[in-house]
């Protein structure tokens, strides 16, 4: 798997603007068994570099995005993390070796519940997993470090830029459902200013919310 996340990195370098990713990621991608994070039945593919479904319409992302995405955070050991949709809990458990905390939100009360589980049944004592709409964040720790959003939203939610701490970064893909969509990293400076990075294309599930009276006024 390693192999091929840095077959990856090499062929989208001049796109992602790196020429490797750091030791760190690396030995958390390496230390996190993806075996466990899949379906009964799929885990002679969990290696693989690439999407394997994991129910509900969602689906635990290619190792190399999950890389990616993680070095984009810059995580260092002190950070507190959020993360907008917990899925099966495999990126929380890549980052929870990585920083001090991460809060996880997942819209899917089953795999919100089996995530936990999982991640408590592993012994990763750092991530706190919520069941509910990730797209206003999650005010009472904010706030982050660093916000990372693994499913694709039609534009960048507004509360999560608010929850940035200056200094933060947040890393998203952006997009119509099954449409074009791009990873997106943006910046808070100290001031409070947001600059934004087009990454590379990407294929991510939609970022889906509870009801619509839970959207922001004018805010589809």
């Amino acid at each position: 798997m390693l192999d091929d996340i840095a077959s990856e990195v090499r062929y989208t370098r001049e796109m992602i603007g790196l020429k490797g990713l750091s030791e760190r990621v690396l030995a958390a991608m390496a230390d996190v068994q993806r075996h466990l994070f899949v379906p009964d039945g799929l885990e002679s593919r969990a290696y693989d570099n690439g999407p394997l479904p994991i129910g509900h319409g969602q689906t635990i992302s290619q190792p190399y995005i999950v890389a990616l995405m993680t070095e984009l955070l810059r995580p260092g050991p002190d950070a507190v993390i959020l993360e907008v949709g917990t899925g099966s809990g495999y990126q929380a458990a890549v980052l929870a070796r990585l920083v001090r905390q991460v809060y996880s939100l997942e819209i899917v009360p089953l795999l919100a519940a089996a995530a936990a589980q999982r991640l408590q049944q592993l012994g990763v004592s750092n991530v706190t997993v919520r069941q509910g709409d990730g797209y206003g964040g999650w005010p009472q720790y904010a706030p982050y470090d660093g916000i990372i959003v693994t499913a694709a939203a039609p534009h960048v939610p507004p509360p999560l830029l608010q929850q940035l701490r200056p200094g933060g970064r947040l890393v998203i893909p952006v997009g119509e459902p099954y449409a074009e969509q791009h990873l997106l990293l943006l910046e808070k400076d100290a001031r409070g200013a947001i600059s934004e990075q087009r990454i590379l294309p990407v294929a991510f599930v939609p970022l889906t919310r509870d009801t619509q009276e839970n959207a922001e006024p004018g805010v589809p």
